[in-house]
């Protein structure tokens, strides 16, 4: 079983000594750094010249050109987006690293993947939210936390890992526990979900519209049905809260019977391999280069993949479903 840390775990008093800055104000720079500034922490925020800077001045932080918030920084969030990190990682945080410092990411990508190799004298560790940006934010302000991963790839000052839970506590990530594991794991398992869970429920989701709607069921009741009602919702945050059969009890009995006696029957050998292969992908290293390449290029294939997506009768249809509920809900 993993190490699950609580707030009992850490001290923030080993962060009382530290420079803290977030480079990136985007949607989950801005909540980290509102949550540590709400724990009595001073926050410099690195950003370039745009709306995020903007709201950051809004918010009554100080706000810096990134190379400049990483210079007077000793320990820095890097919280830009996985493409773009490498390379603001390379001309604006690297130059200015100094021994002692503390390198904090909230996703394991650039790391695992070699995309950023940070020097041998710094600290390099995670706290990786299990939750969106806003998430994160409500969950600091209504005093629950959220769920989050910790780990420490490098530990240079011999003083990461105290370092690591202080900063999981002072952004509210230890209420609920924080599981420990490598920055490499956290990589893997955030583009499996990705790459082979969602991938497969929105399969799942379209094959059943388009066997109901060959039936002749009306496409309100069917995407109402299915997910639009906001009930299937419902029942994976019952699943996060009690578990998935615990939560399966709020159901009727014909509910109960009918999951659980037809659930082998989608047990695909296929769905296994086809996952099996996803994971091997990811721990390859071919997604990463992939990724990297389409970063390169300018996305042509992620735009590409939309328009085909958006063109699909069964998603135009769904809008159009969207549509007619909000005129009859508005009256």
């Amino acid at each position: 079983m993993a190490v699950i840390y609580r707030d009992s775990d850490a001290n923030l008093g080993v962060l009382m000594d530290r420079t803290i800055a977030v480079l990136g104000y985007g949607n989950m720079g801005r909540p980290l750094a509102l949550n540590l500034r709400d724990s009595a922490f001073p926050v410099l925020i690195g950003n370039r010249s745009d709306e995020y800077a903007a709201q950051a001045y809004r918010d009554g932080f100080e706000v810096l050109p990134l190379p400049e918030a990483a210079r007077r920084a000793d320990l820095m969030f890097l919280m830009v987006p996985d493409e773009l990190a490498p390379q603001i990682y390379l001309t604006s945080v690297a130059p200015s690293l100094k021994r002692g410092d503390t390198l904090v990411f909230a996703s394991g990508y650039n790391i695992a993947f070699g995309l950023i190799e940070p020097p041998p004298f710094v600290d390099v560790v995670l706290v990786a939210p299990q939750s969106t940006g806003e998430g994160v934010r409500e969950g600091y302000v209504a005093g629950t936390g959220f769920p989050s991963f910790v780990a420490v790839a490098q530990d240079a000052s011999g003083q990461a890992w105290p370092r690591v839970l202080a900063v999981a506590k002072a952004l509210g990530a230890l209420h609920r526990g924080a599981v420990e594991l490598t920055l490499q794991q956290e990589a893997e398992l955030d583009l499996f979900s990705q790459q082979a869970v969602l991938p497969a429920l929105h399969s799942v989701l379209q094959t059943a519209i388009e066997v109901l709607s060959r039936e002749g069921f009306p496409p309100e009741a069917i995407y109402s049905s299915l997910y639009l009602s906001g009930e299937l919702g419902f029942v994976v945050s019952k699943w996060a809260e009690r578990g998935v059969l615990p939560s399966m009890q709020a159901h009727s009995l014909t509910s109960q019977y009918g999951t659980l006696s037809r659930m082998a029957r989608f047990k695909e050998v296929k769905l296994t391999r086809q996952m099996e292969g996803a994971l091997d992908n990811i721990r390859r290293g071919d997604f990463a280069q992939e990724w990297a390449d389409e970063y390169a290029d300018g996305y042509p294939r992620l735009e590409a993949l939309r328009r085909r997506w958006e063109s699909m009768p069964v998603w135009q249809e769904e809008q159009a479903v969207l549509d007619a509920l909000r005129r009859a809900s508005n009256g």
